[in-house]
């Protein structure tokens, strides 16, 4: 049996402490906030479980093999060198850093002490993205020509990261595990609208050796609520759209071809091919619950989870290039992906942290 002990119980911390708590083989010993309010519900509904204000308690009992850590970003990296210090696996949330050096300083400290680092890209494991994964390794898509893709909402603001480290943070997620491949250049705008506050509304471009290039618009202020990502290759495309109750992932049999004119053999013709739409059948199951299975296995057999710390610090590697890139008007932002970290990204901003970089370089 996993004993689980959880820091944080705001907006995402009652789903991880739900799904921990109905994983078997696991067990919620202890959960810790600043608010006692919130502690109140966890007795409320949990009355076996302890809690306290005090997450240092957390670190000290012995009957606790993991920590899940459900805390701003900010205090990522500190609660999780601390629990990896007191001998417990990590489950942190995303982003898991606000740098690259501290998620290299993260996963080189899990490996000296021998424990596990998993981040929360909880769409992973969603049926839909699941299903898209097993298409593009099928090269069922054929070659790759653009990832497009926009999750905007109004809200919630966050105070401590810009809106590409709160939202951007889920496609990058998705697309670092459909595509298994990493951008070489990142470029982003974007602007703050409330003053003082971080960027409300981002666009960020992903350029890939090659010809694929990958877009993602996020943005605090739309009246609507979007969740759509469009793959397309050229063989076939994907529409998916997570906000669709039903059939969330859509296959077009749509593209173009290429073709050598018979009368001018250096003269291009465009054809269009439309063909059938399919909706695939997915797998329902809840996303977090199937990522809590896997944790709670993973510490159990000692093996490596599939959004390990690795994972995790690709991603934090593009953010903290497109926070450089905001800081700097939309400068195009090199990435160095070789290595076993896969590197820092190249620029005059390189270390600078995105609550800094949200304010244009400088803390307000």
């Amino acid at each position: 049996m996993i004993g689980i002990g959880v820091i944080g119980y705001g907006y995402w911390g009652p789903n991880l402490v739900r799904n921990f708590s109905e994983v078997p083989g696991s067990r919620v010993i202890s959960v810790s906030d600043t608010r006692s309010d919130r502690l109140a519900q966890v007795l409320q509904r949990y009355p076996a479980i302890k809690t306290t204000m005090d997450y240092r308690e957390l670190l000290t009992d012995s009957s606790i093999d993991a920590i899940v850590i459900a805390t701003p970003v900010t205090s990522h990296f500190e609660l999780a060198m601390q629990a990896l210090h007191a001998g417990k696996h990590v489950f942190v949330e995303k982003p898991m850093t606000t740098s690259v050096e501290q998620g290299e300083r993260l996963l080189e400290y899990a490996a000296h002490c021998q424990r596990l680092i998993m981040v929360d890209h909880t769409f992973v494991f969603t049926g839909a993205v699941r299903k898209i994964k097993e298409l593009v390794d099928a090269e069922q898509l054929g070659r790759l020509y653009y990832y497009d893709s926009v999750r905007v909402n109004l809200g919630i603001f966050q105070h401590d990261v810009n809106v590409l480290w709160d939202l951007a943070v889920h496609d990058l997620s998705i697309m670092d595990y459909v595509l298994d491949i990493q951008p070489s250049v990142v470029a982003a705008t974007g602007i703050a609208h409330i003053p003082g506050q971080p960027k409300d509304v981002a666009y960020l471009t992903c350029m890939f050796n090659g010809s694929l290039i990958a877009h993602f618009h996020v943005n605090w202020l739309s009246p609507v609520k979007v969740r759509r990502t469009l793959i397309g290759g050229d063989r076939q495309m994907i529409v998916y759209d997570d906000v669709e109750p039903s059939e969330k992932v859509k296959i077009y049999n749509k593209g173009v071809a290429l073709a050598n004119g018979p009368e001018n053999k250096h003269q291009l013709l465009v054809s269009y091919r439309t063909g059938d739409m399919w909706a695939p059948q997915l797998d329902t199951t809840e996303a977090l619950r199937l990522e809590a299975i896997h944790f709670v296995e993973c510490v159990e057999h000692n093996t490596r989870p599939l959004t390990d710390g690795h994972a995790g610090l690709r991603v934090v590697n593009i953010l903290e290039a497109a926070s450089q890139s905001l800081a700097h008007g939309g400068r195009p932002i090199e990435l160095y992906n070789e290595g076993l970290f896969k590197g820092a990204a190249k620029s005059l901003a390189s270390g600078v942290s995105p609550v800094e970089l949200q304010h244009g370089g400088g803390l307000t």
